[in-house]
């Protein structure tokens, strides 16, 4: 009869996909070894709404700074009463449970509350990139159903959207003055000098100033929230298609991994850290890594609108941050100042990388100019984003990215046969599962179905598991390109330049670069007898593009290779740039 079950649960198996040809990894897991003392894998993880940090930081640390914004402090109580004013204001603007709210912010405080607000509301919140062009904003406003989006007085911004309210279903846009943020006197100074920069604002029906969002009383209407299944966040990611799509991420997926993530940092003290926040609040990764895991340990936020390396170096000196988060490119602009022995960096204790590869010679020198650890993490949109870090004590693997965090799996898949695993030590696609991995994509089944095999999350890189547990990232299978810590999809740069009449064909990857990490370059084929210029296309793409999305190299070709189907071939052009840099090299060497 056994032997019936099994060959019955056999056939059950591969009809549906899921048989694992080599044995899955069982308890206690390789990684489970590597841990640092104090951390252990298996841990029960409470589904709470994501509202139960503000909560419990609010009632923990109720007189400690909690944000810092040039200048200007707002401490836990403050910040809580603020979130409650702006939670009833959104419900008088008709939010309900699972509506879209878009934050179309730079980091600020406005940012940290109304993201907290929509929250509080019942509302599901919908980050959108600043820099965006506005035929993107346009299309995200649209697929997400955002009705409602929050932005700054700023020219910088609020122009990009103000004509959203006519050509989408955006409905109602909240505005935030710039110079309600800042102490007094530097809002005047700011209004006084920067009145170009500042966007007069409609009064009409279809605006709403922060200012009176937030004049109430603070007693809103709590909302019934099921942690497993209502949805907090929709991040936009590149998906499995190249084409940005929501990631639908529960209280419980966010509330998990700001937990976990909080876990991994065992010589954290609750009440006294400051979190130095430069790394976007809009990205997932400054979003969960810095903004809440900064509230739930009572941390002081010191926000920066971007990434000005003396700024940040004069940030750090001045007013000692103990936790710094940020992406390669960060780290590499830190090594290189000039004139750095003029800063005092030993005020930091916890120093993390992520959003694209960390490289050995980066790390090794900030952690030679500072004194402080630099470890690597990896992560991805769809998991919230933490799944693996290196211990900040113990053993340390060159070029590892870690091991996975408490209550993650990771296997590794056969690339051949998604739904076959590899042993220890081979090459595959790295596959994670736990409680942080997203409910699935908006409106997307068929990305969901290609996503999910197994019951883990298939991710699109391409690894390997050593004996202790340590995953170590070999490449990319999507063709998504990391640039200076910002995901860049060759799929919509070529469809910006196409609307180029001059242009025949393009393809867009990503070459390697020091610096970034990767940088972005065209290959260009122009219809007979057009002429251009590379610094003509850039100026084209100027209103079509991010300025992290425009092309740095473009080079003109008479023909583009194609596959065999007659395609143009990304592989193939990837390929000539990796042979021109091993030439390079070997020059170089020689």
């Amino acid at each position: 009869m056994a032997g019936v079950r099994n060959a019955l649960s056999f056939l059950l198996a591969f009809y549906k996909g899921r048989i694992d040809e080599a044995p899955a990894p069982e308890r206690p897991y390789p990684w489970e070894a590597s841990y640092p003392e104090g951390v252990r894998w298996e841990v029960d993880i409470p589904a709470k709404p994501l509202s139960a940090i503000v909560d419990e930081a609010v009632s923990a640390f109720s007189g400690r700074p909690c944000l810092e914004f040039l200048g200007k402090k707002y401490s836990y109580k403050e910040f809580g009463a603020l979130v409650a004013r702006a939670a009833k204001g959104f419900q008088e603007l008709g939010v309900t449970k699972g509506m879209r709210v878009g934050l179309f912010l730079p980091n600020s405080p406005y940012y940290v509350i109304c993201y907290h607000a929509v929250i509080r509301a019942g509302g599901t919140v919908v980050n959108f990139n600043p820099l965006y062009a506005e035929r993107e904003i346009a299309r995200q406003i649209n697929d997400s159903g955002a009705r409602i989006l929050v932005t700054m007085n700023l020219s910088s911004l609020y122009r990009k959207v103000a004509e959203r309210l006519e050509d989408t279903c955006l409905e109602t846009i909240v505005a935030c003055r710039m110079t309600g943020a800042l102490p007094f006197p530097e809002n005047a100074v700011f209004a006084l000098m920067k009145r170009s920069e500042i966007s007069s604002i409609p009064a009409d029906e279809r605006h709403v100033k922060f200012d009176k969002l937030v004049a109430n009383d603070g007693a809103y209407e709590p909302v019934e929230i099921d942690p497993g299944k209502d949805i907090a966040v929709l991040q936009y990611t590149g998906g499995t298609t190249g084409r940005p799509m929501g990631a639908r991420l529960t209280h419980a997926n966010l509330y998990a991994n700001v937990v976990q993530t909080r876990m991994w940092a065992t010589g954290v003290v609750p009440g006294e850290e400051k979190v130095l926040a430069v790394l976007p609040l809009f990205h997932v990764f400054g979003m969960t890594g810095v903004m809440n895991v900064g509230l739930m340990i009572g941390a002081e936020i010191m926000l920066l609108p971007r990434f000005k390396v003396s700024e940040v170096l004069k940030v750090i000196d001045k007013q000692r941050p103990t936790v710094f988060m940020g992406v390669p490119t960060m780290y590499s602009a830190i090594n290189g100042q000039k004139d750095l022995d003029k800063y005092d960096l030993s005020s930091l204790n916890y120093c993390l990388s992520g959003g694209a590869a960390l490289p050995m010679s980066i790390k090794t020198t900030f952690e030679t100019l500072t004194g402080c650890v630099l470890v690597e993490g990896y992560g991805l949109t769809e998991a919230g984003p933490v799944c693996t870090i290196n211990p900040f004590t113990g053993v340390y693997r060159p070029d590892s990215i870690g091991l996975p965090i408490p209550g993650t799996t990771v296997k590794i898949a056969s690339l051949k046969h998604p739904d076959q695993l590899v042993p220890l030590g081979e090459h595959g696609e790295i596959c994670v599962a736990g409680p942080q991995v997203m409910a699935g994509y908006r409106n997307s089944p068929e990305a969901d179905e290609a996503a999910f095999i197994g019951g883990h999350l298939h991710t699109g890189d391409v690894g390997y598991m050593d004996a202790d547990g340590y995953v170590f990232l070999i490449d990319r299978i999507k063709d998504l390109i990391i640039t200076g810590g910002f995901n860049v999809y060759p799929r919509m740069v070529e469809e910006a330049i196409y609307l180029h009449s001059a242009v025949e064909e393009v393809v867009v990857c990503g070459v390697p670069d020091e610096h970034r990490g990767e940088i972005i370059k065209a290959y260009v084929k122009l219809r007979d007898g057009a002429e251009m210029k590379a610094s003509g296309l850039r100026e084209f793409l100027k209103d079509k593009l991010a300025s992290f999305e425009i092309p740095r190299r473009v080079e003109f070709r008479n023909e583009i290779p194609k596959t065999l189907i007659g395609k143009p071939s990304r592989r193939a052009l990837i390929e000539e740039e990796l042979r021109k840099a091993r030439k390079a090299r070997a020059k170089s060497v020689a």
